[in-house]
């Protein structure tokens, strides 16, 4: 394509990482792009728990009604926060390959090799549903504390023991791309703490008419990566549930002798009910594995655990 490609971002240290690494992809395929920063209404409101605002997309709506407006020509992503249904005019344009999905715990004291290994009461920062309520199912015993913030002020917030915490819970893409892997005391199986869908993959967003930055963007894409989003995004969709709902997904090769398979699970708010199911996923249509464990979470009950 001609001229400069302008990527829309958040400006925050993560996204300007992530947006600075499809930049350099792009230059790598001889396209110049340029960044354009966003403020978004997540960044916004940091002072109350993402759960307690109303409506979707708190990360992502500013920088789509840029990208619907011909102000910017992609939107870079983390795709755990892009919704499942995009605007009119607008698709996802490539995923990139993924990052790992899993969760880490980050904690004040060394030594620490897991959740069951803090002590009890211990205070756990997250503002996520979704592992607030696994951490509840798992160690009712300890006290979630709201963290919102960046991931560098997160980290700093648990090494200060900030309000008292010892330790947090973050994604380990994040923490490894912004060189702070270093702080992670354990990296959570994520069978036993499932992670968002989407997480560790980016999602390029672009309009949908837009065939020469689909063109541009086109060599970046990762077609496992992408399968793999793909059936993890169509369980989201099918349960109803938004990028806050306590709805987690992992695509790995955990059942011994059976291919590539989808895991949902949906936990109770107050981690009193957890379920969980799987299905193997066909390479050539990914997202009806994700229609598919969506119905087996719904014969368990998930909507009623989703409606709390």
């Amino acid at each position: 394509m001609s001229g400069v490609l302008r990527l829309g971002t958040r400006g925050s240290r993560l996204a300007l990482w992530q947006a600075e690494w499809v930049q350099a992809a792009l230059a790598r395929q001889g396209v110049a792009a340029e960044l354009v920063v966003v403020k978004t209404r997540g960044d916004a409101e940091v002072d109350r728990p993402l759960r307690e605002l109303e409506g979707k997309g708190f990360f992502t709506k500013e920088i789509e009604d840029e990208l619907l407006g011909g102000r910017i020509d992609a939107a870079v992503h983390s795709l755990k926060d892009l919704p499942t249904r995009l605007p009119d005019g607008l698709a996802l344009g490539a995923v990139p390959a993924r990052a790992d999905p899993a969760e880490a715990l980050v904690t004040r004291e060394a030594g620490v090799a897991g959740l069951a290994a803090l002590p009890g009461g211990a205070k756990v920062g997250t503002s996520s549903l979704r592992r607030v309520a696994q951490i509840r199912y798992l160690r009712p015993d300890l006290e979630i504390v709201a963290l919102r913030g960046n991931v560098p002020t997160r980290v700093q917030k648990v090494a200060e023991g900030r309000d008292g915490l010892a330790a947090a819970l973050l994604a380990a893409a994040g923490l490894e791309r912004l060189e702070l892997g270093g702080r992670i005391a354990a990296r959570l199986d994520p069978l036993v703490v499932m992670p968002a869908p989407g997480q560790g993959a980016l999602g390029l967003e672009v309009r949908s008419d837009d065939r020469p930055t689909r063109a541009a963007l086109a060599p970046l894409e990762d077609a496992e990566s992408a399968r793999h989003v793909a059936a993890e995004r169509s369980l989201l969709a099918a349960l109803g549930g938004g990028c806050q709902a306590p709805v987690a997904a992992y695509v790995g090769t955990r059942d011994s002798g059976l291919g590539t398979r989808l895991f949902g699970r949906v936990t109770a708010p107050d981690g009193s009910v957890q379920i969980t199911a799987s299905a193997e996923i066909d390479a050539r249509d990914p997202a009806a594995a994700g229609v598919a464990v969506a119905g087996l979470l719904a014969a368990q009950g998930a909507s009623r655990l989703l409606a709390r």
